[in-house]
């Protein structure tokens, strides 16, 4: 019977544009748990479940430290599911994930493709952790939906490392439910549109609304080994708006891993 881990990871120093994610893992968790809803999925799965541990948040120093910690939360039989935290911790997390799942699928929904070679000097920028996955074969596949913001040298990325783009302006999300290796998602809350999640850095219209991710997470066949939920950014929120997203997203998942 498979464990999970809450991690939240707050660290938010390799963000281009705006800092502020790394403020995001408690301000998720205070929506999940305030009282305003239950703690029940759409498929009658509570997360209220003695298999899921939350062991908090860590402050990262070293980016490095990052894979420790997951690592450390993976070596016994447990999945491990962390709230970031700007984009940039994807990269040691599954960096962490590789040695478990030397074969793993990633399904990575998001507004940008972070496949940057390197963003403003950085190669371990926000912008950049897909590349870094890819170039090191940490994923046997790489799944991006709701795409929008595909430039030419991210467009040359995709082809060299064979990633599978699901761009918003021609997106069937029933096409993108079939995995054959253990998956991992990565959930980017700038992936919907700013009308769902107003609390972000990057505001770029046009993108998936709360109910397409939903269905795109529960028609999902294979197992879900781990998960993160990033690039929230409270400073920029409105009402909470974007906490309460990401804490049903979070339900979701959580319950897409039991």
């Amino acid at each position: 019977m498979s464990k999970i881990v809450i991690q939240g990871i707050q660290f938010d120093k390799k963000s281009s544009f705006q800092q502020g994610p790394g403020l995001a893992p408690p301000l998720i968790r205070e929506a999940l748990h305030c009282g305003s809803l239950n703690l029940f999925t759409e498929n009658g799965i509570t997360i209220e479940d003695s298999r899921i541990t939350d062991k908090g948040d860590f402050d990262i120093l070293d980016y490095f430290d990052i894979e420790t910690i997951t690592s450390n939360h993976l070596a016994s039989e447990t999945k491990v599911f962390t709230l970031g935290g700007d984009h940039s911790i994807t990269f040691p997390i599954i960096k962490a994930h590789h040695k478990k799942y030397p074969k793993l699928d990633i399904l990575h929904i998001d507004a940008h493709s972070d496949l940057y070679d390197n963003f403003e000097g950085d190669k371990y920028s926000h912008a950049c952790p897909f590349a870094r996955i890819m170039e090191n074969g940490f994923a046997a596949r790489l799944v991006q939906v709701g795409i929008r913001t595909l430039n030419t040298h991210q467009a040359e990325q995709a082809e060299k490392f064979n990633v599978e783009i699901h761009q918003m302006k021609n997106l069937d999300v029933t096409k993108i439910t079939q995995f054959d290796n253990p998956v991992y998602i990565s959930l980017d809350m700038d992936g919907f549109d700013p009308a769902y999640a107003p609390g972000v850095s990057h505001h770029e219209p046009g993108g998936l609304s709360s109910r397409q991710v939903i269905d795109l997470i529960q028609n999902i066949k294979g197992e879900v080994i781990g998960a993160d939920i990033v690039e929230y950014n409270p400073n920029r929120d409105f009402q909470n708006m974007t906490a309460f997203l990401a804490a049903k997203m979070m339900k979701e998942i959580l319950g897409k891993m039991l």
